[in-house]
């Protein structure tokens, strides 16, 4: 941690913490007062006097994150390094190296390359483990390695990495690093405009604006909308967004709060661009917060069809708040409500099983709203689309391996030895064995909801020492799940093949390339122009 977590220093922060909770949570004052007092007084108590050398910088920062855990996974801390990492989420700028860092398992990877930055321009790839930046030896380097690649335009950092097996060097020039909130638009056939839109940051409104513009400009007489992956960002954002199709002065999201202050109507507060041309919204699983937001408005307005899979369902909005030396919480405030009046959060925190898990709104307990020509939506586990393209939907399996990091991992194996393609890489049946067989030679294992819980049972076993006796028994179980994997895999190998070929395609084309490609081979990217195309069926829909 940072000397500013150390010592007296972290009091004050705790203490302005601990205020804004108790004050939202609890309005008994004293209350406040004294549970402040008692965990001063029990923080220093135990520095001054345990038996080791306390670190109270960690101690700190333990407690603080275990009460916020206890609320929701919004509800966070912030030091300085995470305010900066914040604002940048918001605004898609920074001076840096323009790549995806990821650190797992203790190894720091570059996950994805972003074209033309100085990673880019430095020939570094996906897949290879930085061990080194500058002086700093990343093996027992705690913190967030992404800060070391910050600093000042055209700094030079040098960095060590290994790539297939073989330790190099580079030397990398620090510049601006600009993310566009819409990295691609075009124009598709029969006159179809396509926007993918990733995040909500500032400048969201104003690309997506501008993509539509230069759409219409082309001859766009119907519009996509693809939120697929976008996880959410800035709220007022994505009110400006649906500005775009919607007149001016309507209601797209109300927040709830228990604190008045927080109960606020967000209206549209400019002129529409274009209130008649036909929209289609893709979401997924992935689409959160604003972008339901966005798709729910569309919906409960009737101005538009949603496609796709049921999206994530975070219903919550959360505020930064300043606290002490450069350091922030942000807060759940509030719930919001699409137009209709319902709230798309699909778990509540406030209740939790036995596990400590937030419980999931039961599909029976959604309650019933009505769209403005009068068609019935429903609460409480995202939004559900129009059109459901069940197929494209993730498996159970699929999603297993996705987590395991195992499709990037194979796929950097198979950009090595495959240098130079010839327009879009292609994924064989003999490339899928191999990835099964990639799977068993890196003892990859699929944490599935069967396999955690045969892992549970055998835990159990250990405690109560009874594991030997049923030692035959759980072989033939582990065994039969192997197998049912084995046939899980093969059932949704397209799919596993598709998620593959997706990943290639970033290594050799960029992410310009993905998307290029999903406008020529996309499941429901085709369905939203045929459905854009039937007229007929696009109103029925609406008016149902």
């Amino acid at each position: 941690m940072k000397k500013y977590f150390r010592g007296k220093i972290i009091i004050p922060v705790l203490a302005a913490g601990f205020l804004f909770v108790g004050v939202s949570f609890k309005n008994d004052f004293f209350e406040i007062a004294k549970q402040i007092e008692i965990f001063t007084g029990l923080f220093k108590t135990v520095n001054q006097n345990y038996v080791d050398e306390t670190n109270p910088g960690e101690m700190m920062d333990n407690a603080i994150k275990n009460m916020l855990k206890e609320l929701d996974p919004y509800t966070v801390f912030f030091n300085e390094q995470d305010v900066l990492k914040f604002k940048i989420n918001n605004t898609g700028e920074y001076t840096g190296i323009g790549a995806m860092v990821q650190r797992k398992e203790g190894k720091v990877f570059l996950k994805e390359i972003y074209k033309g930055f100085p990673a880019d321009k430095a020939g570094l790839k996906a897949g290879d483990e930085v061990i080194q930046i500058g002086d700093i030896s990343l093996k027992e380097y705690k913190e967030d390695a992404s800060q070391l690649f910050r600093g000042a335009k055209n700094t030079k950092v040098e960095i060590q990495y290994i790539r297939q097996g073989k330790t190099q060097n580079a030397t990398i020039i620090l510049d601006d690093v600009e993310i566009k909130a819409v990295p691609f638009f075009s124009l598709l056939k029969d006159n179809t405009g396509y926007i993918v839109l990733t995040k909500f940051t500032e400048k969201a409104s104003f690309e997506t604006k501008a993509a539509l513009l230069e759409l219409k400009k082309q001859g766009a007489t119907k519009i996509i909308l693809d939120l697929r992956g976008n996880p959410g960002g800035l709220l007022h954002e994505a009110v400006n967004i649906c500005n775009l199709f919607v007149p001016k002065n309507e209601l797209i999201v109300t927040t709830k709060s228990k604190n008045p202050k927080h109960n606020l109507e967000y209206r549209t507060k400019n002129e529409p661009i274009d209130l008649e041309i036909p929209i289609a919204v893709i979401v997924d699983g992935k689409s959160a917060s604003a972008s339901e937001i966005v798709a729910g408005a569309i919906q409960d307005l009737d101005r538009g069809v949603i496609l796709g899979t049921r999206s994530f369902g975070k219903g919550l909005v959360q505020r930064p708040l300043d606290l002490s030396y450069g350091t922030q919480v942000k807060v759940t405030i509030s719930r919001y409500y699409t137009p209709s009046g319902r709230c798309i959060q699909a778990l509540d925190y406030s209740k939790k099983d036995e596990n400590g898990k937030a419980i999931k709104k039961n599909q029976t307990e959604f309650t019933a709203f009505k769209t403005k020509a009068g068609r019935t939506v429903y609460d409480g586990g995202g939004v559900l689309p129009d059109i459901e393209i069940e197929e494209t939907k993730m498996a159970t399996i699929t999603d297993a391996v996705v987590k395991t990091d195992a499709i990037f991992n194979f796929a950097t194996q198979w950009y090595y030895k495959n240098p130079t393609v010839s327009g879009i890489p292609t994924i064989s049946d003999a490339d899928f064995i191999a990835f099964k067989t990639f799977l068993k030679q890196e003892k990859i294992s699929l944490d599935t909801e069967t396999n955690k819980a045969l892992k549970n049972v055998l835990e159990t076993a250990k405690k109560e020492k009874i594991d030997t006796q049923i030692t035959n028994e759980y072989k033939q179980l582990e065994l039969a799940i192997e197998k049912n994997q084995e046939m899980e895999l093969d059932k949704n190998k397209n799919q596993i093949k598709k998620l593959i070929q997706e990943d290639l395609i970033t290594r050799y084309q960029y992410r310009e390339g993905l998307y290029q490609f999903y406008t020529k081979e996309n499941l429901e990217i085709e369905k939203a122009i045929s459905l854009l195309n039937n007229q007929t069926q696009y109103k029925s829909i609406l008016k149902k």
